[in-house]
């Protein structure tokens, strides 16, 4: 790496000047549907490996047809305010049944062995660097042992499904080499490829009913040996290697399960020769050129532009996220940050390709932490915020398929569960679309908003893009999501007005307190749930406007939304998180999910609703004192929140709590354990920062920490299908120009000031 000038390197590049000592610190690669962990190891590589579609088991039916019959009783006994009894009655009737749906599961391993020589010390290893460009999309690794130079590339393409792996060393006859792939010892079959003297595979079945898998590796080398011992690939007196890696699921692959592994075979094994017989060069720069289609669109630069000294030497990453926690200012980690999460995006969710979970596509596990779903309570909502306004859109577009797939089976939950129209999905889904109850986690699993949650985000994508092709093929879906609500729904008075209420709800994850001191999750017309249900009854009505729907449904959804109970305020000046003024078992709970309202949605916002923030702003508040804030993506929520209440030196405060305590050393976000939505969501933060907007207008550099005092963000996408150029200097708007995608006018606000505009289609126009 040392043609990239030390800023760009500072601003693109995470690099280490030793091997990672865990997972926790090797480096992500990824293409949307094969991802691995680069280790960087010197004696042994070892890349950890994903495909999307690796799950455990296959499709099941697990609807509770107990809960139909129970449901009235549980409400009743929720509105008599007995919900030790409610949640009793509620574990028996509503869990899905099984409680569990599928899981998420690692590929495996594949170990890249240098024999150095029986003499060989690590001490004698100089020059090390391991890294991660993330403006081209490569891993790499270089050090010198004695007189030889070795090098590793290793990438992820798009383009051909496979994973390039380039080894070379300065010295004739210096690679000698053993490559195994590896699945915990959870594999049928491994060895030779048929008849194939440079290609292993390794496949098997991933459980009762469920999908066949297999992976494949194939060596070429201009000059040495190639031969296949067992289940190894061994390579004699190499000084380049090529190595070609792949993966396949019956997922795709449709096969009679007698030979479904053989068929995995033959469509990888055709797979890889193709990509074999290309020149390297040319496979990097097809691999690069496809990643920066996406990746070129945003561009952030914090701080005024500078050139380092020739002789100023850039820092290790995880050496600059330990001078943050001891103070230092580090505008060009920030913008590390920012483009790195981009990259995950770009490498984890592209068209045609499954969603991202809750570690995106990386897991290194048989059984993960929450088994790698689909949690669709926040997280996997999350990893979606940057996909709109960093202008990658196409990224956006698995969630939707998801929600295609959870169609039919959420119908057929709220008719068999519920006794109700339409669709319904909880708290979790997976790769099948599972709509039942997860587990019987009162807290968490008894919670119907799930799929009404994402829902939201097929308008979200339309504001942004402005595709009414896209909106009339996703608009059945959100109907069918609104229209559970109006069968689901029951009246509920509150200060002598009746309103439709969701019963039983959670606030995610959270817990009241009665004032008899009784504790409980399940309760009755919860905030979160009537923020989502306005936004989602709304959005159907403004979609129907625009396909030219009118019809008894529109009308009663329209209704519907006029009496759901308003965000409102409680006595201590806070949001109330439940219908009723409970106290909390946790105070600084992870969760803020009454302040849905403020971000993502708009409901609350600093000018339109001045009470309402107020309000919110005391809610954050109280929950950073009480503790909160302590996982990764609750830090990340936490910024968005204060983006939202255009306070800039709060959310980049908190921006910099996410480094000191939620960032991993290769800049994972950390949960405990890792989880990606906290990378996603912050990032997210960082252009709300900078520029919001919503159906009515577009507001510049409404949260502007002083630490940005200079900078400019070019290609950032906004409401109305428009992309925005934005400069700054001395903490003041130098320049904002907008393109509109198409003919309208938009109102902008900068500083207190407003200004409306006529924009044409397709020409850039100057704001201020």
């Amino acid at each position: 790496m040392q043609t990239i000038d030390n800023r760009k390197k500072n601003a693109t590049v995470l690099w280490y000047q030793k091997p990672a000592q865990n997972w926790n610190e090797a480096l992500p690669i990824g293409n949307g549907r094969i991802g691995g962990m680069v280790f960087g190891g010197i004696r042994s590589e070892q890349i950890q490996v994903n495909e999307e579609s690796v799950w455990y088991g296959g499709q099941m039916q697990r609807n509770n047809p107990s809960t139909k019959e129970k449901l009235p009783q549980i409400q009743a006994l929720i509105k008599e305010g007995k919900i030790h009894q409610a949640e009793r009655l509620c574990k028996q009737a509503l869990g899905g049944t099984p409680q569990g749906m599928r899981i998420y599961q690692t590929l495996g391993d594949i170990s890249i062995d240098y024999d150095f020589g029986a003499m060989f010390t690590e001490d004698r290893v100089t020059d090390y660097e391991r890294g991660l460009d993330v403006e081209q999309a490569v891993a790499y690794t270089y050090f010198q042992f004695d007189e030889t130079k070795y090098k590793r590339e290793i990438f992820m393409s798009a383009p051909d499904n496979v994973c390039v792996i380039h080894l070379t060393a300065s010295g004739k006859n210096k690679l000698n080499l053993d490559i195994l792939q590896t699945r915990h010892h959870i594999y049928d079959y491994a060895g030779r490829y048929a008849d194939a003297e440079d290609s292993i595979v390794l496949g098997g079945n991933l459980g009762r009913d469920g999908l066949d898998y297999a992976m494949m590796c194939k060596a070429s080398v201009p000059q040495g040996t190639v031969t296949i011992i067992g289940e190894t690939i061994t390579i004699e007196n190499a000084s380049e290697v090529y190595l070609y890696w792949s993966a396949a699921t019956t997922y795709r692959y449709k096969a009679e399960a007698e030979n479904a592994v053989d068929m995995l075979g033959k469509v990888l094994h055709k797979r890889l020769a193709y990509v074999a017989s290309q020149e390297y060069n040319r496979l990097k720069q097809k691999h690069i050129l496809d990643y920066r289609l996406y990746y070129d669109r945003v561009l952030l630069q914090l701080g005024k532009e500078k050139t380092c000294a020739p002789e100023a030497q850039p820092i290790p990453t995880d050496k600059r996220l330990q001078n943050i926690v001891h103070g230092e200012t580090d505008l060009d980690l920030e913008q590390l940050y920012f483009n790195f999460g981009r990259y995950l995006l770009i490498s984890c969710s592209r068209p045609n390709t499954l969603p991202a979970t809750l570690q995106g596509i990386w897991n290194k596990d048989i059984e993960a932490p929450w088994d790698a779903k689909f949690t669709i309570n926040i997280n996997t909502e999350m990893n979606y915020w940057p996909a709109e306004i960093c202008d990658l859109g196409e990224c956006h577009l698995p969630l939707f398929d998801l929600l295609k797939k959870m169609l039919p089976n959420g119908k057929k939950t709220a008719q068999v569960m519920y006794g109700c129209r339409g669709f319904v999905a909880h708290h979790n889904t997976d790769i099948w679309g599972d709509t039942a109850p997860q587990e019987l986690w009162i807290p968490g699993s008894f919670w119907v908003m799930g799929g009404a949650w994402l829902c939201t985000h097929i308008w979200t994508h339309y504001e942004y893009t402005g595709d009414t092709e896209f909106l009339k093929e996703m608009f059945p879906i959100m109907r069918e999501a609104a229209l559970f609500f109006l069968d689901f729904c029951i009246e509920y008075t509150i200060d002598g007005r009746t309103y439709l209420c969701t019963c039983p709800s959670v606030s995610p994850e959270n817990t009241f307190i009665l004032p008899n001191g009784e504790q409980g999750a399940n309760s009755i017309g919860v905030t979160m749930d009537n923020q989502i249900l306005r936004d989602l009854f709304t959005q159907c009505n403004k979609a129907a406007k625009i396909l030219g729907i009118e019809d008894e449904l529109d009308r009663q959804i329209q209704d519907a939304c006029k009496r759901l109970i308003p965000t409102r305020i409680g006595t201590d000046g806070r949001i109330l998180e439940w219908c009723e003024e409970y106290g909390e078992k946790e105070p600084g709970h992870r969760h803020i999910s009454h302040l849905y309202g403020l971000h993502p949605s708009c409901q609350i916002t600093k000018d339109g609703t001045p009470e309402l923030a107020a309000a919110a702003e005391r809610t954050l508040q109280k929950r950073l004192e009480g503790g909160g804030g302590h996982t990764g993506w609750s830090r990340a929520w936490i910024i968005n929140h204060y983006a939202k209440l255009w306070d800039g030196e709060q959310a980049h405060q908190n921006l910099l709590q996410l480094f000191i305590q939620s960032t991993l050393p290769n800049l994972f976000d950390n949960h405990p354990p890792f989880q990606i939505d906290g990378n996603f969501g912050s990032v997210a933060a960082m252009v709300e920062m900078l520029v919001q907007s919503d159906e009515n207008r577009i507001v510049i550099l409404p949260a502007l920490p002083k630490a940005w005092d200079s900078g400019n963000i070019k290609g950032v996408r906004v409401r109305g299908n428009a992309r925005m150029n934005l400069e700054w200097s001395g903490g003041k708007l130098l320049k904002a120009e907008i393109c509109s995608g198409c003919d309208t006018n938009r109102t902008f606000v900068y500083n207190g000031n407003q200004k409306e505009l006529v924009l044409k289609k397709g020409e850039w126009i100057s704001v201020w």
